[in-house]
Parts: C-alpha cells; structure tokens; sequence
C-alpha cells in the first residue's frame, strides 16, 4: 500500500521556479531519502503534502486522502517538522508542546517526555530566548510526541549537534523497526544512507532518479584494472580488495557514496 501517493505534482513559480511532473510513492513502513540543494523542489512537495499548497497539476494523498481538501484531517494526524520551523515566540517551549499535545489530544499516550529525555531538552523558558538547536529540538518533541504513523520531516536536524544528529538517526531507525512511514528530506548524506530504503534526487524541480540506495551504489559502481610487478602480489592485492585477478592483472569494483553519487546528478560531466 502508497501511505504517501505523488502523481505528476506541478506548480510553476516562473523562470523555472517550482516543481514539474513529480511523482513518488511511500509504501508503508518504509523510509523515503528526499535529496536536493535549496530551491530544488524538495519543500515545495512537501508543502503541497501538508495542504499548505493547490496543485496546479497532478496530485498527492496521504492514506488515500486528498492532501488539499482533507488537509485538515491529514494535519492532525502526520508527525511533521518544517524545513523553517515558526513559533510563538513571546510562548514558553514548555506552554507551547502543552498546546500541540491538547491539539493532538495526545492525552496519556504521549511521548513529550520520553522524547524530552531523549534530547536533553528542557522546554522551560521563552522560545525567543532559545538557540537555533533548542528551536529544533522543541520541533522534534512536538513532531513526534503523539505517535504518529506517518512522519514527514523537512531538514529535521539542522541546527542540532552531532551528538543530537545521532540520537535522531537512532529515533529514526527505531520508528522504522515499528512500520511507520517516512519522508525525510535532508542535506546530511549519512542521516539519509543510515535511515532510508529508497531515496529521490530533484534537481531544477524534476525527478532525476527515484530508487534503493543500494541499487544507485550498484549502478554508479566504478571499475579499475591495475597491473602489479608479480602475480603473487596481483593475488594478494585482489584477496584484500575483494578483486579478480588475471596473473599480473587485478580488477576492482568501487562502489560510491551517496554523496558522490549526488554529486554525479549535480556536478556535470566531469563529475560523472
């Protein structure tokens, strides 16, 4: 079953601004890698998710819902953290995550303060007081503190340490272990290749490759053929580097990092 159904999403901005014939599926349980620079498209899709946008064309549900005319109902039951988190500033973190969760109703089941402990938040204190790491953290709290089945995070740990970047790659791994279903869009390589099934690369607002990472390590995968002085080190050579050897002659298959291969769709043919 697509718990997350883009068919052919387009708006236009102008001057090639926007999104273009996108579309993606999210089975459930699965996590979903959305990669990009800013501009490419990625929170514009996921604005449209949220029923903060029309479609102009195409189409997208959540759960078989119209993202623009259930929005409301599909608001209240997502797990979603903006790409630019807003607050009411002049509102304490600790009265502001006591607001999402009656909005929730969130009640006895909530995870406030396991989640609270799991980032070493303490929400006492305005929000305008607060860093740009405790903003964050306040963001995550009241994104996945009522339990969600379907989480869609846009850049959810920017601003956070990397102690913090961990505990979030580690939540993010367990509500996976739990079937929840995921859309992570990120600018870290290694939160989406230790998290996602799958993921999509959008470039000037079109798709440019939708599938597993496993999959794109393979098909970007580089082959090299050295010539060594003897074939015993030829041996030795292919044994250590999981090679074939030809006498003299090794051959090797070097598979990418998702940030090379990243950099194969947006540095041009010299980086290919």
């Amino acid at each position: 079953m697509h718990v997350i159904n883009i068919q052919n999403l387009t708006r236009d901005y102008g001057a090639g601004k926007g999104i273009f014939d996108v579309s993606i599926q999210v089975r459930k349980g699965e996590a979903f890698g959305f990669l990009g620079p800013n501009g490419a498209g990625k929170t514009t899709t996921i604005r449209h998710l949220m029923g903060f946008i029309r479609p102009e064309a195409g189409y997208c549900q959540i759960s078989g819902l119209d993202c623009w005319k259930n929005r409301d109902e599909i608001q209240k039951r997502l797990g979603y953290i903006p790409g630019e988190i807003s607050f009411f500033d002049d509102m304490g973190g600790k009265k502001f995550l006591k607001f999402v969760s009656d909005y929730r109703n969130a009640g006895k089941g909530s995870r406030m303060q396991e989640m609270l402990e799991r980032f070493a938040l303490d929400p006492k204190g305005k929000i305008k007081k607060m860093s740009k790491g405790m903003k964050q953290k306040i963001g995550i709290v009241a994104a996945f503190m009522h339990d969600p089945d379907i989480l869609i995070l846009d850049e959810p740990t920017s601003g956070l340490d990397p102690l913090m970047q961990n505990r979030f790659i580690e939540l993010i791994a367990e509500e996976k272990k739990k079937g929840k279903t995921i859309l992570l869009s990120s600018h870290m390589f290694e939160e989406v290749e230790r998290t996602c099934d799958r993921i999509g690369i959008i470039r000037s607002g079109k798709l440019v490759t939708v599938d597993a990472v496993e999959t794109l390590r393979e098909r970007h995968m580089h082959t090299y053929t050295v010539r060594l002085d003897s074939p015993k080190l030829a041996a030795d050579f292919a044994r250590d580097f999981d090679g074939t050897c030809d006498g003299n002659l090794v051959t090797v298959a070097a598979k990418q990092s998702l940030e090379a291969i990243f950099m194969n769709y947006y540095g041009g043919k010299e980086n290919a």
